[in-house]
C-alpha cells in the first residue's frame, strides 16, 4: 500500500510518500513552501497545484492528513485550516480515501505516547525508516509520521494485511 502523508500549513506543507509492504519504505518526501509576501489565495493555489502533481507522480492509494486540534493564534489556525481544506480537496478530486489523525494520535503511533515531544517523534521516524538522518525540515518528518500512523491504524482496523 502506498500512503501520502500530509502535514498542512500555509507557509510549509509537509508531504511524504511511503510504501508499506514487508517493511516501511520512504519513496520521497519534502515540503511545499509558499512565499509570505504574496496573497494567501496564491499560496493556496501553489499548495493545490503541487499536491496535484505529487498525487499524479506517485499514485498513492490513500492520504493521511494531520488535524489541527487547537492554536493560541487564531490567524495561524485559520491559515492551517485553509491549507487542510486545499489538501482534502485535492485528495477528493483524485478519489483518494482520506484518513485524518490528531497530533496525539500520530505521536502515540510513532512513539507509544501521545505526549511525546517533537524530537522523540523525529528520532522514531528515522529509526522506523532506517534513515541515516532525521528527515528535514520538520514538516516533512511530521508528514512521514502521519503516513506511518495511517498504516498502523488501517492495519489495526483490519483494512489491510501486514
Amino acid at each position: 500500500m502506498r500512503i501520502l502523508g500530509i502535514d498542512p500549513g500555509l507557509a510549509t506543507t509537509g508531504w511524504a510518500v511511503l510504501d508499506f509492504d514487508d517493511e516501511i519504505k520512504a519513496i520521497d518526501y519534502g515540503v511545499i513552501s509558499t512565499n509570505a509576501g504574496i496573497a494567501n489565495s496564491f499560496r493556496l493555489e501553489e499548495i493545490y497545484e503541487d499536491l496535484q502533481n505529487i498525487v499524479k507522480v506517485f499514485s498513492p492509494d490513500c492520504a493521511s492528513i494531520e488535524i489541527l486540534l487547537f492554536s493560541n493564534n487564531v490567524k495561524t489556525a485559520m491559515a492551517v485550516g485553509e491549507a487542510r481544506g486545499v489538501s482534502m480537496l485535492v485528495m477528493q478530486q483524485n478519489k483518494l480515501p482520506i484518513h485524518q489523525y490528531t497530533p496525539p494520535q500520530i505521536k502515540s503511533a510513532i512513539t507509544g505516547s501521545g505526549r511525546a515531544d517533537k524530537r522523540q517523534v523525529q528520532e522514531n521516524v528515522k529509526r522506523l525508516l532506517n534513515l541515516e538522518d532525521i528527515p528535514k525540515p520538520d514538516d516533512a518528518a511530521d508528514a512521514i509520521a502521519a503516513a506511518v500512523c495511517c498504516h498502523y491504524s488501517l492495519k489495526m482496523d483490519g483494512i489491510m494485511g501486514k
